[in-house]
């Protein structure tokens, strides 16, 4: 009997281009589904693996789930899972409408976070969803100690649950690293194994006259893969909570980067920060 072929959804939130499989791939064979999908499409930066939610008659509700291939956290993907489930009609939230407009909650389990991650979608007329993520919170806020090709300096890290985020403005010697591409992945490998992080991205930050700009590089051991990304959610959330605790308060920053704009609240006084971008289905396949 031939077996039938793996099911997978191509998404854009602000250029991360993200793979959903919806077909169930046993846990030890999602690495090398991962990796058949990304040779077949070069464009795509990272998969995951979708479960949706079911509803069974006097039971409760399941959410649904999406675990990365590396197992780390993602927040674009997070943003596609939450719309792909909108699509497929699968694990709505019944009573997630916003007052005076047609926005919806899903709530979902996402690997790398211990807790169910809550995305805000609103459907735009040309056919994208604006969403945003509550991110999960930083475990901590602080500093590492770095040496890399000569190298070596204090830098900012933001530790999350599931990844983490070194911060490198201009102005630090590392920020050299954004025109080595080689040193650049030699680095994050690096300093990838100081922290002990289950995945790691190294945020180029630069002010300039017109915005902020983040170039960002992420590693994740989980699928061995370096990815000098279009956009990264995680490590938007983090750049903000490091300027809140930088600046001492609450920021809204819109972060440029090379798929386009992401924007991050941070340090309010209810502590969350949420992430805002867009997302859009691109294709369907199988593989």
């Amino acid at each position: 009997m031939k077996r039938p072929g793996i099911q997978y959804s191509i998404m854009n939130p602000t250029g991360n281009i993200t793979a959903l499989v919806e077909s169930e791939v046993e846990r030890d064979r999602q690495a090398s589904c991962a990796r058949s999908i990304m040779q077949k499409h070069p464009e795509v930066e990272q998969v995951g693996f979708m479960r949706f939610g079911s509803h069974e008659s006097g039971g409760e509700s399941c959410l649904p789930e999406l675990r990365m291939a590396g197992g780390e956290f993602c927040g674009n993907a997070s943003m596609c899972a939450a719309a792909l489930c909108v699509l497929r009609a699968a694990g709505m939230d019944p009573d997630g409408c916003a007052e005076g407009g047609p926005e919806r909650t899903v709530s979902l389990k996402v690997s790398g976070s211990a807790e169910a991650v809550k995305v805000r979608l609103r459907r735009e007329e040309d056919g994208s969803f604006s969403a945003g993520v509550l991110m999960p919170p930083a475990k901590d806020v602080g500093y590492g100690t770095f040496s890399c090709g000569g190298l070596k300096g204090e830098l900012p890290v933001v530790r999350m649950e599931g990844i983490s985020h070194v911060m490198i403005e201009r102005g630090s010697p590392f920020f050299a690293l954004l025109e080595n591409t080689s040193s650049a992945a030699r680095a994050v490998r690096e300093f990838c194994g100081t922290l002990g992080a289950d995945g790691l991205g190294l945020m180029f930050l630069e002010e300039k006259s017109d915005g902020l700009y983040l170039t960002p590089l992420v590693y994740i051991p989980g699928s061995d893969t370096i990815f000098w990304e279009h956009s990264c959610a995680s490590g938007s959330a983090a750049a903000g909570m490091y300027m809140a605790r930088k600046h001492g308060g609450p920021v809204d920053l819109a972060f440029r980067e090379p798929g386009g704009t992401l924007r991050a609240a941070a340090g309010g006084e209810d502590g969350e920060t949420w992430l805002y971008g867009r997302t859009y289905l691109v294709s369907e396949h199988i593989l």
